[in-house]
């Protein structure tokens, strides 16, 4: 595709330019990536007809996690000590409850939003406060909390730039924000393309790089943004080549493939990797070296959050 047509197409959510490469189609969906901070993202915001059905996002199997992921959030809540003013913390989208219960633990008077409601109910029944609501409907007051969590949502929200701007809003001055969100930039983006299995519109709409990350929170009410980008899944990459290969194998027999991927289970894939860093203080020392390497690299698959109001 020439650049006059991607010209047509939506300016990057990050920075606001309007200077994109195609990276490909995905789910019908063209992928673009910004020539200025290489945020990849949809050309077009889904219409109606392609909204996402939350309600049935979680079920049994994934309204649960690993031990492991519990340890986890304990020490990343841990580090939200030093903004405990008020004691008040909301966790947007807080799915299957794992920050929102790790805040709890710490003391913090912790409250969360979802849009499904299957995970409020069952977040309800567990006797945590959660909401079923979106964050600009639940009408919190100004400079309510003194952290704002926003894991893995992001990607999700069509109009991401009024979405973080309410999260400043509900933040008190001096407030931590912290969020995750997958890298667009990061190694498996680079390698795998729209082929990375994160790259899923209109479930994922933009997937920010680090430099566009921090541009786009220091134009929305945020100083000093932390951009972390750490994790990746090998298991995937060699997944997707080894699944290249074969297909070219079967059609240079001449037998011509199936002409279907096979589904990789990215969730499923990442937390028994990441189970098995954890086994030991050998493996943690390992995880936490490759993790400085990607961080200074970029290529983490992961952004890491942290910016102050």
């Amino acid at each position: 595709m020439q650049n006059r047509e991607v010209g047509k197409n939506r300016a990057c959510p990050a920075c606001g330019s309007a200077k994109a490469e195609a990276r490909g189609k995905k789910n019908e969906f063209l992928m673009l990536s910004c020539k200025s901070c290489r945020t990849l993202f949809t050309s077009e915001l889904p219409g109606a007809e392609n909204e996402q059905d939350y309600d049935e996002y979680y079920t049994p199997s994934n309204l649960t996690v690993p031990d492991f992921i519990h340890q986890r959030l304990d020490e990343i809540v841990a580090g939200f000590a030093p903004y405990r003013q008020n004691n008040r913390l909301l966790d947007v989208g807080c799915g299957a409850g794992s920050m929102l219960q790790a805040a709890v633990r710490a003391g913090w008077a912790a409250e969360g939003l979802e849009v499904s409601a299957p995970a409020v109910e069952h977040l309800c029944q567990l006797g945590y406060n959660v909401r079923c609501s979106f964050l600009e409907e639940a009408r919190y007051p100004d400079n309510h909390f003194d952290v704002v969590a926003a894991c893995g949502v992001l990607e999700h929200v069509p109009d991401v730039s009024d979405f973080t701007r309410e999260c400043a809003r509900v933040l008190r001055p001096g407030g931590l924000f912290y969020a995750t969100t997958p890298n667009g930039a990061g190694g498996s983006s680079r390698l795998l393309g729209v082929k990375w299995s994160t790259v899923s519109p209109p479930e994922h709409l933009h997937l920010f790089s680090v430099s566009g990350m921090k541009t786009f929170l220091e134009g929305r009410g945020f100083r000093r943004p932390k951009v972390l980008a750490e994790g990746i899944n090998p298991l995937e990459i060699i997944h997707v080549f080894r699944g290249a290969k074969q297909a070219n194998g079967a059609q240079a027999a001449g037998g011509g493939g199936s002409g279907q991927e096979q589904v990789f289970d990215r969730v499923g894939a990442a937390y028994a990797l990441n189970a098995s860093f954890t086994k030991s203080r050998t493996r943690r020392f390992a995880k936490d070296l490759i993790n400085s390497f990607l961080h200074v690299s970029r290529m983490g698959d992961e952004l890491k959050i942290y910016a102050e109001k």
